[in-house]
């Protein structure tokens, strides 16, 4: 039990990554807030979980939602301890001269600053308790960009920077802050991540990877784990690859 009476708050979690998190985390003790735009999906996950977890309906790109939703975290577990940034938002595959404006602004809405309104919303909670832990799912894009997706790539750059900046600056508040660099899975932004879903193009996104798959919801929930438990108490501003050697 290795989260035992811990509070995580993970963002995105009605499908994919997030739910995988939510539900490994439970697993292992955690008290989980299952926070999603997509209410239905957030009940849903929220109620598989069972007593040990909530749901909210959270647009993470608005600091209010963000408030609303650490506001249900507090009165249904009276504390946070682990801040999970998993929303994301893509464009699809193609030209970057033809990704418009209102993508563009949603992209660094939900990928970038959804983590300063995060910042803002838990690290004086995290403080006043004398510590935490804040993770951010971001990408292998941020690490080894390639065409077609140069948008998506910069916002995850900028969430692997923010997070090594974030760890030196917390550090002495005893918050660890740590990101996670997932090759392409099975999830809900998979087709835009490829231009179009087709057998073709899944073989060539599994032949860029050299353990031959895409990467699950569990390897990254296992991932995200092992960042978040006191076992890993002395790490922090790390951009972890889970990624089957795709980054080497």
């Amino acid at each position: 039990m290795r989260l035992e009476n811990k509070v995580a708050v993970i963002t995105g979690a009605a499908s994919g990554f997030g739910e995988g998190m939510a539900k490994r985390f439970a697993q292992e003790g955690a008290r989980v807030v299952v926070a999603d735009l997509n209410a239905k999906g957030a009940e849903r996950v929220a109620n598989e979980i069972g007593e040990a977890a909530i749901w909210t309906q959270t647009d993470v790109s608005l600091r209010s939602e963000f408030d609303e939703m650490v506001y249900a975290a507090k009165s249904a577990f009276g504390r946070i301890d682990i801040m999970v940034n998993n929303a994301g938002y893509t464009h699809r595959n193609g030209d970057m001269l033809k990704v418009d404006e209102d993508t563009f602004d949603l992209i660094t809405a939900v990928n970038m600053k959804a983590i300063y309104h995060a910042a803002l919303a838990v690290v004086p909670i995290m403080d006043r308790q004398g510590g935490g832990v804040i993770l951010t799912t971001a990408s292998t894009a941020g690490l080894r960009p390639r065409p077609g997706l140069t948008w998506y790539n910069a916002s995850k750059g900028w969430a692997i920077t923010a997070a090594k900046s974030m760890a030196v600056e917390l550090a002495p508040k005893n918050i660890r802050v740590n990101c996670l660099c997932p090759v392409a899975g099975e999830t809900g932004m998979l087709e835009k991540f490829m231009g179009a879903d087709t057998p073709e193009i899944r073989e060539t996104f599994r032949a860029s990877i050299p353990l031959g798959r895409l990467s699950t919801p569990l390897d990254i929930a296992n991932a995200a784990l092992w960042l978040a438990s006191d076992e890993a108490a002395f790490i922090t501003g790390v951009a972890l690859e889970v990624d089957g050697g795709r980054c080497i």
